[in-house]
């Protein structure tokens, strides 16, 4: 029973625009405003019961304790004596977008057979850099059977590495032996490149990947300089299609080219950049979107709004659905708040080709667990956060108080302590 299930970020309670990541365009532009974290929660749920809905299996992780306030002590300071950048680092909600958690090889491409998962170090920005620790003690409780599953601690610094958010797999079938695409990315443009290659190789090396199945590829420094802050703003694979903007990697004729001789079967589903503009594509999210297989055995994706409401984008999107390609059905959905702060549909998600009965069920989706989360949300989320309520005692506690309902009501009281 070998499939490919989506585990999404639930957004937490203290989503707030702080604008804390450089180099992610919409993050900076919505610095200052008011965040709806109880809304964003319930389109991010939404959003999981539709997939449910299509067929497709779906998981959920849960949102980190906020404020880290043990972070805070390793740096000798508190909430209440931390500085207003320190606080705000300590409050974000980012751990939201699962694509960052880590990077999964299923077990057909790893030497020992067994899924293999990596934490993200996440090293390159401050108010990711903390969440590994709580994020790991997930990513085990959720994958825990040492016979299914393999699950590492981060690559070591100075060597970034932002999870699956820079990692692609081609295959035939989800289930069966894949070709791994690390896309890294190399200094010099007005924004930091968050994947380096020595991460890349490091995971390659500890999941035990076959080198011949393995591709190594530069993302654009153009794309980069762009906004294109991860690989999965600009490029998405699902199964044998690469979907991809035309300025995406740095020599995508030596890279298309590498990838037809190792998966002869692939499908590469180019946009170009006369038709999009990268500027286009960044900001609708186009490529962040969940390229899915159906149980028909169709491929569809699942898009943010903004998609639709891009002329450019959704003009090319029809008319590829309506000729002969491979993408067969478009489903767009409103996430407004995820990607105002600069994550769509495929940031919110972590995708791990597993058998479902070796994970732990309480991490698994279904209608009812997804209305008692909802009906947690709907009680105990903040309905509003400005920037300046970050430094509010009550928003602590309620931040503190809502997501430990959450633990009780999804019987996961292991996660709900301050020991990361």
């Amino acid at each position: 029973m070998i499939t490919e299930i989506n585990f999404d970020g639930i957004v937490g309670p203290s989503h707030n625009y702080a604008g804390l990541s450089l180099g992610n365009l919409a993050s900076a532009k919505n610095l200052g405003k008011v965040s709806r974290p109880r809304e964003a929660a319930l389109q991010g749920l939404a959003k999981m019961r539709a997939n449910l809905e299509r067929g497709l299996a779906q998981g959920f992780f849960l949102p980190q304790r906020r404020p880290d306030e043990g972070w805070l002590r390793a740096l000798g300071t508190t909430p209440e004596a931390a500085s207003p950048a320190l606080r705000a680092n300590a409050m974000s909600a980012s751990s939201m977008w699962a694509a960052n958690a880590g990077t999964v090889s299923p077990a057909s491409d790893c030497a020992d057979g067994r899924c293999h998962i990596t934490v993200a170090n996440l090293v390159t920005m401050p108010h990711r850099s903390h969440e590994w620790r709580e994020t790991l003690a997930q990513l085990q409780l959720a994958f825990a059977d040492p016979e299914a599953f393999c699950v590492h601690g981060p690559v070591p610094p100075p060597f970034g590495d932002e999870g699956a958010a820079n990692h692609m797999r081609l295959c035939t079938r989800h289930e069966g032996p894949g070709v791994e695409v690390f896309v890294y990315g190399e200094t010099g443009g007005p924004f930091p490149a968050r994947q380096h290659r020595e991460a890349s190789e490091a995971i390659a090396r500890l999941h035990g990947l076959d080198p011949e199945r393995t591709v190594f590829a530069l993302q654009s420094p153009k794309a980069i300089a762009a906004g294109a802050f991860h690989n999965d703003v600009v490029a998405v694979a699902n199964e044998r299609v690469l979907f991809a903007h035309e300025l995406a990697f740095a020599d995508r004729d030596a890279l298309y080219a590498e990838l037809r001789a190792k998966l002869p079967e692939i499908e590469i589903v180019e946009v170009p950049a006369s038709a999009v503009s990268l500027a286009d594509a960044i900001t609708s999210y186009l490529f962040n979107a969940q390229l899915v297989t159906l149980p028909s055995g169709e491929t569809a994706l699942v898009l943010p709004g903004e998609a639709r409401e891009t002329p450019a984008v959704w003009n090319w999107l029809e008319a590829h659905v309506a000729g002969n390609g491979p993408i067969r059905h478009l489903f767009v959905h409103d996430l407004r708040e995820s990607m105002a702060n600069g994550g769509g549909p495929a940031c919110l998600r972590l995708r791990v080709v597993a058998d479902p009965a070796r994970v732990d069920p309480r991490f698994l989706a279904n209608p009812d667990k997804l209305a008692a989360i909802e009906a947690v949300v709907r009680e105990h989320w903040p309905e509003a956060i400005a920037v300046e309520d970050l430094a509010s005692p009550a928003l602590w506690r309620q931040c503190v108080a809502a997501r430990a309902a959450l633990c009780t009501a999804l019987d996961l009281r292991e996660m709900d302590r301050d020991a990361f």
